[in-house]
Parts: structure tokens; sequence; C-alpha cells
């Protein structure tokens, strides 16, 4: 994927740590102008440093900030909505509201203000690419999860959507379900990080090791490329083989 994005401008939201920021390392390498999106201004900035990009201080679930950063660029050629939060595993009917409207907004809500801010530039210009961060909680979800599960599961499905409903326009958008990976959403999801969770989940997990922000930043080097021009709808599985 050597310069394979040379020229392109991209937003990346999440990009100051995690797969957001192997993701932004990626773009960079393979040509991209990188904005780094975070609500964490150290890590976004440390991050967009590291690869001459560019920071921008955004809240996801605030639509006048999305617009108004999105207003404040000449154009987009990629969107990368990678930001994301989980919760810890809980029966179901245990999760606090607060902590389900959390997961709503950033997981749901904060995707569909990115498509209102920058889908209509995309159109005009009749071209641009989509790449959303689902989870492989999304096609085979686990209980003590439910909400994040069903929060992955609405972004394959909306992206889905999106790729029928924008490709007359030339948009590509896709998706990437990885499965629990190197980040500091690891311990959320495990029930805390400890040498016996982690030889529980790497036992379901084929290939046996967790997903890491550079296999993540590869895959969606691929499908924001020219490589993957006819690939539009796809939920990539980056997993290991975990869901097989």
């Amino acid at each position: 994927m050597t310069r394979a994005l040379e020229g392109r401008i991209a937003v990346v939201t999440g990009a100051g740590s995690g797969f957001g920021a192997g993701i932004a390392r990626a773009f960079a390498d393979a040509g991209a102008t990188v904005w780094v999106a975070d609500v964490n201004d150290s890590a976004g900035i440390a991050v967009a440093d590291a690869l001459g990009g560019h920071f921008f201080h955004l809240d996801i679930c605030d639509s006048s900030a999305v617009a108004a950063f999105a207003a404040s660029l000449n154009h987009v050629d990629i969107l990368v909505n990678n930001a994301g939060i989980g919760h810890t595993p809980q029966p179901a009917e245990d999760l606090p509201a607060d902590v389900f409207n959390r997961v709503v907004d950033v997981n749901m809500r904060g995707i569909y203000h990115t498509t209102a801010a920058f889908v209509p530039g995309m159109k005009t210009r009749r071209r641009g690419v989509i790449v959303n961060i689902a989870s492989t909680a999304g096609v085979r979800p686990r209980g003590g999860l439910t909400w994040y599960n069903a929060s992955k599961g609405w972004v394959i499905t909306a992206t889905k959507s999106l790729a029928a409903e924008l490709a007359p326009f030339g948009i590509r958008v896709n998706a990437i379900n990885p499965v629990a990976g190197e980040t500091p959403l690891l311990a959320t999801f495990m029930g805390g990080d400890t040498s016996a969770n982690r030889e529980r989940f790497l036992a379901t997990i084929p290939l046996g090791r967790f997903c890491t922000p550079e296999d993540v930043g590869a895959a969606a080097c691929y499908l924001a490329s020219d490589g993957a021009s006819m690939v539009t709808g796809v939920a990539l599985e980056v997993d290991g083989g975990r869901v097989l």
C-alpha cells in the first residue's frame, strides 16, 4: 500500500489512541494528509505531531462541533468513524441508563453526526470513502455486552445501507470488524486485564493473538485506496478467525 493514498485528505475520529492511531499512522505512511480528531487533546496532538498531520479537538456527540469542523475543511476524501466506547460485561438489565445512553451517543449518534456533516461535500464532488469501525461483536455477539454488541450491529447495518444509498454518488462505504485488540478498551471488554482473562479470550481466537492497531490500519488503508474501488457495503473481519 506504499503511497496508495497520496494526495488524499483523511479525517480519523478517535485517533488519539488504539485502532484510530494505527489507522492515522497507516494513512500518513500511504501519503494522505491526516486530521486526527479526538476529545483527548494531549493524546491527539502527540499522534498528529508524530505523523506530521493535523489535530482537531472534536466531540462527535456535539453535532454543531462536527458541522463546524467539516465546514472548516476545503474537502475530505476519506472519513473514518473510529471513535467508540464499550461497557464492562454485566447482565443486560443491570447496565445503568447513563452508560447505555453514552454508548448510543458515541457509537451510533456520532456516526449520524459525521454523516450529516461530511457526506454533502462528498456528494458534490461525487467521490469519497467512508470506513466505519464496527466489531466482531456485531456479527457474533456474546453475553454480557448486549448493548455494546447492539451498537456495533447498528454500525454494520448503517454501513450497508449507506453503501447502497451513496453508491450513485461515487461514495464507497465499508466497515471493519476487529476482534478485541491491544487498545485502552481491552480491559473494559474483558472485565479486567488479567492473565486469566487474556488466556480465556485468546482461546477463542484461532490465530492466537489480539488484534493490533497496525492490523486495523492496514485494512482501513486498503478499503480507502483505489485498490478497493469495487468494494462497498463490506464488513471486513480482522479477527484472527474469531467469528468462524
